[in-house]
């Protein structure tokens, strides 16, 4: 094998990651049942700003859904 050969990375660590895989990552991430292999994939074949943009999105939802279930159940118990 020459050192060209080695060098270059195979066709599987050329692709980055599709949305699915990084919501997937961020969402096993978060909950803390990220496996190994898929932790390993995500430095070797994912870009950073990906995983921040989806974090920070992700944060946003959470927030924004956990206001939305204050709301209802405070308007829920004012109505009685």
């Amino acid at each position: 094998m020459t050192s060209k050969e080695r060098s270059a990375p195979n066709e599987e660590e050329q692709q980055t990651l599709g949305v699915r895989e990084v919501i997937g990552s961020i969402m096993a991430a978060s909950l803390g049942v990220q496996s190994q292999a898929n932790r390993e994939r995500d430095f070797k074949r994912g870009k950073a700003w990906h995983y921040v943009v989806a974090g920070l999105l992700a944060t946003l939802v959470f927030i924004l859904s956990v206001f939305g279930v204050v709301q209802l159940v405070l308007g829920l118990t004012s109505q009685g």
